[in-house]
């Protein structure tokens, strides 16, 4: 097929058009099916769902069309400095969070850059990821633990020999399965201490992390 060109840059080449966007719908059923149907419909998080999306399209797109440029050592550097960018001033991302989105970037990088792969492998290779995910996330024993600070007001009873206490004043007040409890800054002053716990989240329920991350230090002693 013929193809034109303005100042030896092609004006339309149909057959790598038609190459990119079925890759691109086929990356996207599979990173939609992944998003949707394993990671949000445990977490609720919009936020995530949003970020994982247009990091999926923007990965793809950056490698299928760069990928014919030499640059295969830089590339690999910038994929881990995708994630740099993301921990640099801002809150730690959790660990199920960043998971999925290392499972987001191979996949978008897989779909692009695998050139040599015929249209079969390349599926077969979606769907390893999709049930892999699905088993994994089926597994009842890999319990979905999620976190939470609390303001305690009962600074006695983070001795340790109170241990159990704690919990179960935790999980009276707030009704949550605790599986472990950090004890952070103590303020004798006020009889308050800064807790973060862990607790089995349920399938709809979310795995943010309250706003307030830390109060003042002039607070503790």
């Amino acid at each position: 097929m013929e193809v034109f060109e303005i100042f030896n840059v092609p004006l339309f080449d149909l057959p790598s058009l038609s190459e990119m966007l079925f890759r691109f719908l086929i990356n996207t059923f599979f990173i939609f099916i992944l998003i949707h149907f394993f990671y949000y419909r445990k977490s609720r998080r919009l936020d995530y769902y949003f970020t994982f999306s247009l990091i999926s399209i923007s990965i793809f797109f950056l490698i299928f069309l760069l990928g014919s440029v030499k640059i295969k050592v830089g590339m690999a550097l910038g994929l881990f400095a995708i994630f740099g960018i993301i921990r640099y001033r801002t809150e730690t991302v959790p660990v199920r969070e960043m998971t999925y989105l290392f499972v987001v970037v191979s996949l978008s990088v897989i779909n692009a850059l695998a050139l040599n792969l015929s249209y079969l492998e390349l599926l077969v290779t979606n769907m390893i990821y999709v049930v892999s995910t699905w088993i994994l996330e089926s597994f009842k024993r890999l319990r979905h633990v999620s976190s939470k600070l609390i303001l305690y007001d009962r600074v006695d009873n983070i001795k340790p020999e109170y241990r159990k206490e704690l919990i179960e004043d935790l999980h009276q007040r707030t009704g949550l399965k605790i599986i472990k409890v950090d004890i952070g800054a103590v303020n004798y002053l006020q009889d308050s201490v800064m807790l973060k716990i862990y607790y089995e989240s349920g399938p709809n329920e979310g795995t943010s992390v309250n706003d307030l991350l830390k109060l003042p230090k002039n607070d503790y002693l």
